[in-house]
């Protein structure tokens, strides 16, 4: 017997289809090929060189690095990093971290220890001499000694970046509580996911019970990605929508 199954499918919008040819836009390969392996991506009118790890998978660079940088440089009136105290988590190949830093902020790069040393190499070589801020790149295990790591007192974040942190991996619930913690009052957290399967796509029901939640960009029929804006809910709201959940 032979089985059928008809799939609903989503046409890309034509702004969609635009915007995402724009993105992608944003990377070229070398010309020639030299002794060292490389992506070029250009942003700030800038060529930035990325080197990647095929042997650590936080060492890849993902669409969604350049669709979140990509809205950083061409929002800088709205969103300017000038002289911001940033954080981005999970930097990997540190794209995020390079550009913001080309747009001036001050940036602190985390990441696992395993890619540090791809992590640094890529910030150093792209950011050396073109930034007023040297970026800060650091270990960072989610939900292990953040507090120690990054007290209050003196460490207050602008923005919080984060490009496809939500994937198939065991620690969701320290990532949430990594964002909860960073995120103080005055915090804005610009976050590029993309969709996969559940539980991944869960997480984002879930951080809805923390933080106000604010679609960017929707570019899942194209890039299954979208961009969101979040802020931290006031303690009442918080227990009002952990209660109902």
């Amino acid at each position: 017997m032979k089985m059928c199954c008809s799939y609903k499918t989503i046409p890309v919008s034509p702004v969609d289809a635009e915007l995402a040819k724009a993105i992608m836009a944003r990377s070229f390969h070398p010309s020639v090929i030299g002794s060292e392996a490389w992506e070029g991506y250009v942003f700030s009118g800038l060529e930035i060189r990325i080197k990647e790890s095929t042997d650590v998978y936080g060492a890849v660079l993902w669409p969604s690095a350049m669709v979140l940088c990509h809205f950083l440089e061409t929002n800088r009136d709205k969103y300017n990093l000038t002289d911001k105290n940033v954080i981005e988590l999970g930097a990997g190949t540190g794209l995020v971290t390079i550009v913001s830093s080309l747009l001036g902020a001050k940036v602190t790069s985390t990441d696992l220890p395993d890619v540090m040393g791809n992590l640094r190499y890529n910030v150093m070589r792209n950011t050396k001499d073109r930034c007023k801020y040297i970026p800060l790149v650091t270990e960072l295990t989610w939900g292990q000694e953040v507090e120690q790591r990054f007290p209050r007192a003196t460490h207050c974040f602008d923005y919080i970046l984060a490009a496809d942190v939500v994937y198939a991996h065991p620690y969701l619930d320290e990532l949430m509580d990594t964002f909860d913690y960073l995120c103080q009052e005055n915090t804005q957290i610009l976050w590029a996911m993309r969709f996969r399967l559940d539980p991944e796509n869960s997480f984002v029901d879930r951080f809805r019970q923390r933080f106000h939640l604010e679609e960017l960009y929707d570019l899942r029929t194209s890039l299954s990605i979208k961009l969101y804006r979040a802020w931290r809910k006031d303690k009442t709201s918080k227990d009002q929508g952990e209660a109902a959940a």
